[in-house]
C-alpha cells in the first residue's frame, strides 16, 4: 500500500514525498483512513513505528478547511516531554508546508510572552505538556472549548510522570463533541481504564512490538562482575570494537549521567549529556548538534528514550539496566527505526538479576549474552530477595522471612548459660530485688549539703543548684 491508498490530499502527498517516504508504516496504515473518518481511535504502537505521522498527516487534512480564533485553537495534542513535543512540531511543519495551518508550541523553559502573542493570533494545532497548558488557562491566555480535535500521545508515559490528574482536568475543560485519537506504548489495564472514559466508540489499533523491535535490533547482554569502574571500562570496550555511527548511552539517574560523561570525556570520546534538569534551550541545542553529527554519543537519562525522531542512532548502551521493562523497548527505539537494523547493549550487574528478568518477560525472548573481551563475566542473582539499594539497584540481602523474621536456616537455639550464683547473693535465673527511689522532694545527698559544692563545679556553682530539691 502507497500513501496514494489512504485518502490524503495532493498537498499532504507531495509533502510526504519530499520528505522521502514511499510506504506507510502499519499504525500508518490502519489509523490514517479511520482518522480521516472523523472516528475516535485507540492506537497501541511501541515507539519508533511512525505514530506521530498517522496522526498529524490526517488533522493536517482535516483542519486545512476552516479558521482559529483568538486563544481558541481547534486542536490539541497532549505529550508527556518537551522533546516529543518539539519533535511532533517538526512534523507539523514537514507534512502541512503546503497549507497554511497555524501552530504554537506550549512547553517550559519558553518565554510566556512570545507562547501567548501565537494564541492571540489564533492556532488551529496546539501542541503542549500539561503543566504548561494548565499554566496558561489558569492565567486565562487561552480557552479550550473549541477544540475539534484531541490527541493524547504516549498515554503509559503520562501516567509513569503523574500527569493524569492534569489530562483529566484539562480534557473537562473540553466540548464533549469532539474526536479524540489516544496513543500509548503500552495497554495496562490502567491506561485502557482511562480511555474509556475519553473516546467514544474508538477503533481499537494494535501493532505487535515485534515489527521494530526483534527484527531490525540485535539485542546483547553482558553481566560485568567488579565494581563501577570496571563496568565504565566495559562500555568504553563496547564503543572502541563497534561500527558505531553514534549512539545514545542511558542512564537510570540524572547524577550517573554527569558522572559518565566527564568519564568518556577524559577519555578523550566525542561526547555530551542530556537530562531533564538541563534548561529547554540548551537539551535542543544538544539534541540538534546530536543530529547534525557533532558529536557521536549521548549520555542521556529516560528524558530521550521517548518521541525523539533521530533515524541516524547505530546503537544504544544501557549503561543501566531500567528498573521498568517497558523502558527497554523505549530505549531501544532510538535504533533500528523506519527498517533500518540497529544494535542494542546492555550492561548488568549480578544484582540485576530480577530487572533482566522483567525484560525478557516483556520482550517475549531471551537476551542474547555477550563477552566482552578483557573484562570478567559475572552471573546474575536470581534477585526475589533483593532489596533497592541507593544506586536504584536490587541488592543482594540475607536470607530473611517475610516482615524481616527469621527463618528455619538462620534461627539458633539459645544458648544455656551455666547456673552460677550472683555476687550479691541472688540465684542464678533470678534477678536481684529493686530499690524503690525516693521521692522527688525527698532525695537528699547530704556530703553535698555539708561541701556546699557540687562534685566536678567548682566554686563558680550557681546558687540555684545548691539548694536541695525539695525546697522552693
Amino acid at each position: 500500500m502507497k500513501f496514494d491508498d489512504l485518502g490524503l490530499g495532493p498537498e499532504v502527498l507531495k509533502a510526504v514525498d519530499e520528505a522521502g517516504y514511499e510506504t506507510p508504516t502499519p499504525i500508518q496504515e490502519q489509523a490514517i483512513p479511520i482518522v480521516l473518518m472523523g472516528r475516535d481511535v485507540l492506537g497501541c504502537a511501541q515507539t519508533g513505528t511512525g505514530k506521530t505521522a498517522s496522526f498529524t498527516l490526517p488533522m493536517i487534512e482535516i483542519l486545512a478547511s476552516g479558521r482559529a480564533r483568538a486563544r481558541m485553537p481547534r486542536s490539541l495534542i497532549l505529550t508527556p516531554t518537551r522533546e516529543l513535543a518539539t519533535q511532533i512540531a517538526e512534523n507539523f511543519k514537514t507534512y502541512g508546508r503546503y497549507h497554511k495551518l497555524s501552530m504554537a508550541l506550549l512547553i517550559g523553559g519558553v518565554s510566556f510572552d512570545d507562547q501567548n502573542a501565537l494564541l492571540d493570533r489564533g492556532v488551529d494545532v496546539l501542541i503542549a505538556t500539561p503543566g504548561r497548558l494548565l499554566d496558561h488557562f489558569e492565567r486565562g491566555g487561552i480557552l479550550l472549548n473549541d477544540i475539534k480535535i484531541l490527541v493524547i500521545d504516549e498515554a503509559d508515559r503520562m501516567m509513569d510522570m503523574g500527569f493524569i490528574p492534569d489530562v483529566e482536568r484539562i480534557v473537562g475543560l473540553m466540548p464533549t463533541i469532539r474526536q479524540t485519537l489516544f496513543f500509548s506504548a503500552t495497554m495496562p489495564p490502567e491506561i485502557r481504564s482511562i480511555a474509556d472514559k475519553f473516546l467514544m466508540n474508538p477503533k481499537e489499533i494494535t501493532i505487535s512490538p515485534d515489527i521494530s523491535a526483534a527484527e531490525t535490533v540485535e539485542h546483547f547482554l553482558s553481566i560485568i562482575d567488579g565494581p563501577d569502574h570496571v563496568k565504565r571500562e566495559a562500555l568504553r570496550t563496547l564503543v572502541d570494537q563497534e561500527d558505531i555511527v553514534n549512539a545514545i548511552i542511558f542512564c537510570n539517574r540524572k547524577r550517573d549521567v554527569d558522572t559518565l560523561e566527564r568519564s568518556l570525556r577524559r577519555h578523550k570520546y566525542s561526547v555530551a549529556m542530556l537530562h531533564g534538569d538541563m534548561s529547554q534551550p540548551a537539551r535542543l541545542e544538544t539534541l540538534d548538534k546530536f543530529r547534525e553529527g557533532g558529536f557521536q554519543l549521548l549520555v542521556a537519562s529516560d528524558v530521550a528514550a521517548r518521541g525523539l525522531d533521530l533515524p541516524t542512532v547505530s546503537h544504544v548502551f544501557n549503561f543501566d539496566v531500567p528498573m521498568h521493562a517497558e523502558d527497554y523497548v523505549h530505549r531501544i527505539g532510538r535504533t533500528g527505526r523506519a527498517g533500518r537494523s540497529g544494535r542494542a547493549f546492555t550492561l548488568a550487574m549480578p544484582e540485576d538479576g530480577k530487572f533482566v528478568a522483567a525484560v525478557e518477560r516483556f520482550i517475549g525472548r531471551e537476551i542474547n549474552r555477550y563477552q566482552i573481551e578483557g573484562i570478567s563475566e559475572g552471573t546474575l542473582e536470581d534477585g526475589n530477595d533483593g532489596r533497592v539499594g541507593r544506586s536504584g539497584k536490587r541488592r543482594p540481602a540475607a536470607k530473611r522471612g517475610k516482615a524481616g523474621t527469621e527463618t528455619p536456616e538462620t534461627r539458633k537455639a539459645p544458648e544455656k548459660k551455666p547456673d552460677i550464683p550472683k555476687e550479691d547473693g541472688t540465684p542464678a535465673g533470678k534477678s536481684a530485688p529493686s530499690r524503690k527511689r525516693p521521692p522527688r522532694g525527698e532525695r537528699k545527698d547530704s556530703s553535698k549539703e555539708e561541701k556546699g559544692s557540687v562534685v566536678g563545679m567548682g566554686d563558680h556553682v550557681p546558687a540555684f543548684m545548691l539548694r536541695s530539691p525539695g525546697k522552693r
